[in-house]
This record gives C-alpha cells, sequence and structure tokens, in this order.
C-alpha cells in the first residue's frame, strides 16, 4: 500500500495485513539469550562500552529514526547500525527474523501491531528499567499501553504522530470566522465548514476525510468520540461500541454535511492515497489532518486538538513504539540507547528540534515548541489522546473491506439503517 504526503500517522492505521503465517512464524521462534519476552534488569543508564548494536525501522520514519541514530553515535561509545525496511516489507520481515531468531537488538512496531508482537514475545519485559525513570509518569500513556501485558511493560514511544483540526486561516477570515479560533465543539465545526462553503469559491469546499479509507477514518474519527468521553471499544478491544450516543452524533454530523455538499466530493471515494491534498492545496476550509504535516504546509493554518459532540479535545496518539527483541544479547546496551532516547537530550535537542512531537509531556512546552505555539498545541493534546488496542486492530478497521468501513459508509452515505448490524460485525472482527 503506497501513501502520499508523509502521512506517518495514517500509516499507523493502515498498516500491511498480517498473515496467519507470518504470525505463526513469528510466535514459534527462539528467544536468543533467554525465553521470549523475558525480563530485562539492567543498571538504571545502561551500559555504553563501545558494542555494536542493530536496529530496525520502517520507512515512514526514516527521518526521526536517523536523527537520533546519529546523535546517539556521536555522543557514545555504543555505535548503533540503522536499517529502514520498506513499509511494505516490515511486518514479513520481522516475521521471518523472529522465527529464525535473527531479530535485530532494537526494533520499532507499528503502535497498532505492538500489542500481537508483545503477546507472542518478540520483546522483552522491560518494567523494572522503565519503572525506575523518574519521568515515567509523563511518558506518554497511549504508547506505554499499547505494550504493556499483564501489568509487564515491553515498549518505549519511538516516534509519535497525532490526529489534529487543522483550519485554512485565509478561507476562515473570507467566511467572516475568527482565524485565530477553533471550533471548540463538533457541531462548531460542521457549521464552520458549511460557513466556508457558502463562500461559493469554485473547488472550495468546507471539509474533507476519506469515506472509503478505514484507516483515516479510525485516525479521525475515534479522537471525536473520545473527546466527547465516549469510548470506540471495550477495555480488552473485542467489542465495538458505536452504537452509543457519542459515536450516533458523529455519524449524524458527518452525514449532513455529506448532504449539504461541505464535504469534498472525492472524499467519497478516497482510498487514502491523496486524502489530505484538498487541505494541503488550500481548497479545504478545515479538516483532521496529521500533525506531521504542519511544516509542509506552506500558508497560514491554526492547530488544535479534536472536539467532539458537545466540546473536549482529543487525537488518536499512533506512530511507532520501539522496544529490545527476545533475540538480542546486548540487552545493557540496548536499553542505554532507549534511556538516552527518553531522555531530554534527546526529546528536545534532536526532536522538538526538529519539530517533531516530543514522548514526554513535561517536555510538551520546550525552547523549540516555544517558538511556534501550535507546536506546544500538538505536544499538549498528545497527552489528551488515546491508542486503541485490539489484536484484530487490522481486520477489524483497516482492512479495505473491513466492518468498520461498511459501517461508515452505510451511516453517513448510506441509508443509516444498519447501525446495530454493523457494530455486530466490528464486534464479531474483533472478539476471534
Amino acid at each position: 500500500m503506497k501513501i502520499f504526503h508523509r502521512r506517518d500517522g495514517l500509516r499507523t492505521v493502515m498498516a500491511v495485513g498480517v498473515s496467519a503465517a507470518v504470525l505463526a512464524l513469528a510466535a514459534c521462534g527462539g528467544g536468543g539469550d533467554a525465553t521470549p519476552g523475558a525480563a530485562v534488569s539492567v543498571g538504571a543508564d545502561g551500559t555504553d562500552d563501545g558494542s555494536q548494536l542493530t536496529l530496525w525501522t520502517r520507512a515512514p520514519l526514516e527521518k526521526q529514526a536517523k536523527l537520533l541514530v546519529e546523535a546517539y553515535n556521536k555522543s557514545h561509545k555504543n555505535q548503533v547500525t540503522l536499517t529502514v525496511v520498506p513499509n511494505d516489507d516490515y511486518v514479513a520481515k520481522v516475521g521471518a527474523a523472529a522465527g529464525s531468531k535473527g531479530l535485530p537488538d532494537l526494533f520499532a512496531a507499528d503502535i497498532v501491531y505492538v500489542p500481537n508482537w508483545v503477546k507472542q514475545g518478540l520483546f522483552r519485559d522491560i518494567s523494572a528499567n522503565i519503572g525506575g525513570l523518574s519521568f515515567k509518569d509523563s511518558i506518554n500513556k497511549g504508547h506505554l499501553g499499547a505494550g504493556t501485558v499483564d501489568g509487564k511493560e515491553h515498549i518505549l514511544p519511538f516516534v509519535l504522530d497525532l490526529s489534529m483540526l487543522f483550519w485554512n486561516k485565509g478561507l476562515f477570515k473570507e467566511a467572516g470566522l475568527d482565524p485565530e479560533k477553533a471550533p471548540a465543539t463538533l457541531e462548531e465545526y460542521a457549521a464552520d465548514a458549511k460557513k466556508i462553503q457558502a463562500l461559493g469559491k469554485k473547488d472550495v469546499y468546507g471539509t474533507a476525510t476519506g469515506l472509503n479509507c478505514g484507516g483515516c477514518l479510525v485516525f479521525t474519527w475515534f479522537p471525536t468520540v473520545w473527546a466527547a468521553g465516549g469510548q470506540v471499544m471495550n477495555g480488552d478491544g473485542t467489542q465495538a461500541n458505536f452504537t452509543s450516543d457519542e459515536s450516533k452524533k458523529v455519524f449524524d454530523t458527518w452525514r449532513d454535511l455529506w448532504k449539504s455538499g461541505a464535504v469534498l466530493p472525492s472524499s467519497k471515494d478516497e482510498t487514502g492515497a491523496t486524502w489530505t491534498a484538498g487541505f494541503t492545496e488550500g481548497k479545504v476550509g478545515l479538516m483532521f489532518y496529521p500533525a506531521t504535516l504542519l511544516s509542509s504546509t506552506k500558508f497560514d493554518v491554526g492547530v488544535a486538538g479534536i472536539p467532539g459532540p458537545g466540546g473536549g479535545a482529543s487525537t488518536f496518539v499512533g506512530g511507532d513504539g520501539i522496544g529490545i527483541s527476545k533475540d538480542s544479547k546486548k540487552a545493557a546496551q540496548a536499553w542505554n540507547f532507549l534511556n538516552w532516547m527518553m531522555s531530554e537530550e534527546a526529546q528536545v535537542e534532536v526532536l522538538a528540534k526538529d519539530n517533531d512531537v516530543v514522548s514526554r509531556g513535561d517536555l510538551a512546552s520546550n525552547k523549540y515548541a516555544a517558538q511556534d505555539p501550535r507546536l506546544v498545541t500538538i505536544n499538549e493534546v498528545a497527552g489528551k489522546g488515546q491508542t486503541p488496542v485490539a489484536m484484530n486492530f487490522q481486520q477489524g478497521y483497516n482492512a479495505p473491506n473491513s466492518p468498520w468501513l461498511s459501517l461508515v459508509r452505510d451511516a453517513v452515505l448510506g441509508e443509516g439503517s444498519k447501525l446495530q448490524s454493523n457494530n455486530e460485525q466490528v464486534t464479531s472482527v474483533l472478539s476471534q
């Protein structure tokens, strides 16, 4: 699957499906110097003794991974060799390596795959060392939670990407809206979209989305439910909750927007390849959009958390987590890298300096973010967001013919009469 416009966060929710064969291969792999999932307990800082370490990451995160590895290598005796794998090949490569005891010392994982890979024992338990971090309570809880099984933590955030509300300040001003004020509720969002549509400008629309793209909709619509205090699933990700009042209000709002003509028409058939293009080209007034695109959006935009019916703010915390593999024989050295990666030096002087989101809430208002209040907003909203966890996330939500996609298309584009049965179909897949 090819992705357009560096949509790192959307890649999180549009990852390539994992075949049963790959999962089985990964699950039967042996344990390197320890049994799969065995606990790591090393010194607080790990060991920096000049060891050679290996690290794998997906291509969407190449920029951030290179920055972190280069900075670490310049300041440590240990040296990390980075391997960047094409996104579409990553799952198969990890599965094959796990089966042959050939995983690298460290590897990053799309956050929606983390629960499966932790369950299979591909990551070592690093609870003891994470628990010893003085700033543990400020680490992004969505990523930590995705890697926690039976109370044991296995990963740290590698790179975060968030869904946010973006609006075109120029179009807001033309429509008589306050260009410095974000819509505080989903209802205000819809009203603002209609006002921009009422301008009657050729090829300009109020809003846009990806109505044939399960990943786009997960990334941007789940937060509208969370913002209103609702949940899209039960705690263990085996039961869908799209018949809730909060979800119904979201679907009704978008159904009305579609009928009013305020949604970019190509949204109906958008499968994900160009879902952000309309806004990026200045032809859409406001939309829920990947935070990573802020630096490449060439006109003046406002940024806020995604509002829900009645208010609130949330975000889908996507990106990748990273941990020590079951096959690594250099756990102390690998922890040295992870410990440094979470330090203020790495989070601020490497990631924040490059306009990336930090993984620690206590560093949200750092000196680089302070130069652009929008970056502070993104960092702060990260702490209000969620990372949904479900073992069958891919099949339930991201697959081209997922029951979630059928649910949304009926609720927004169809008669809207199948919500209950479609919700049951999502639950059926999640609970398998």
